[in-house]
């Protein structure tokens, strides 16, 4: 397995990144239909997941890691709320809403395995190395 050093090399953010650029055209559709609140709502929803993941990986322990793995869980159930509202008013068709609502729930399900093997993990992060 290859040593994470960035945010970028985390599986996880990649995964986020993928789903914000499946998102954009429907972002850029709602923009045009002057649909801005729910257009700005899950654009920033989705954007959400991805800096927090970055940020949370930018932080020096595990704790801090886990805290911002969490609140970009939180920001992938309000992107697939959303997409539910894209749904109902047409906005989106059936099969790609259910292809990123299946994205959504995978990332969730990667998000949660990372987040239990960080509280089992014995390395802390680098804030808390003891000294030599």
């Amino acid at each position: 397995m290859a040593t994470i050093k960035k945010f970028e090399d985390l599986e996880i953010w990649q995964q986020a990144r993928k789903i914000n650029i499946k998102l954009y055209p429907y972002i850029k559709l709602m923009y045009h239909d002057k649909n801005f609140a729910l257009c700005r709502q899950i654009d920033a929803a989705s954007g959400s997941v991805m800096d927090n993941i970055a940020e949370g990986f930018s932080r020096d322990g595990n704790k801090e890691l886990i805290q911002f793995l969490s609140i970009a869980k939180g920001s992938l159930g309000e992107v697939r709320s959303q997409l539910y509202r894209l749904f109902d008013r047409d906005l989106i068709k059936q099969e790609a809403f259910e292809n990123l609502q299946e994205d959504c729930v995978l990332l969730t399900g990667k998000i949660s395995s990372f987040i239990n093997y960080l509280k089992r993990s014995e390395y802390k992060g680098v804030k808390f190395k003891a000294e030599p």
